[in-house]
């Protein structure tokens, strides 16, 4: 029992460091574009001060304005009625989640952790 005791300590130690080490990688890492044809391409940008939402694509756009047009945080399947989206047909919402997830991930939306969505402040 006391070996199994020593190995579960050093296996936390070990998970301790590559944790510190995985914060450090992603505070350090920097936003990069994708590369197409040599070209580096962002479709999607991070939302920073100095780039407007002008610059995303049209539906996208129509996304973050049904977002604002809303109540309160929204479900994606509420988006897609307002977007235009047949929300009963499975196959055709999950692109509009896909998009959804993006602009969570490029932060000009904010999942809370019950699954609804709102626009950033």
């Amino acid at each position: 029992m006391r070996a199994e005791r020593d190995e579960l300590a050093v296996v936390e130690r070990v998970l301790e460091r590559m944790a510190g080490q995985l914060a450090g990688e992603r505070a350090s890492a920097v936003r990069v574009p994708g590369q197409v044809a040599g070209r580096a391409v962002m479709l999607i940008p991070h939302r920073e001060p100095g780039v407007e939402e002008d610059s995303l694509p049209w539906d996208y756009q129509r996304i973050i304005a049904a977002l604002r047009q809303a109540a309160g945080p929204v479900m994606a399947r509420e988006v897609g009625e307002v977007v235009g989206v047949d929300v009963s047909v499975r196959s055709k919402l999950e692109p509009l989640r896909s998009k959804l997830v993006r602009l969570v991930d490029r932060g000009s939306l904010r999942k809370l952790p019950d699954g609804r969505l709102t626009t950033r402040l």
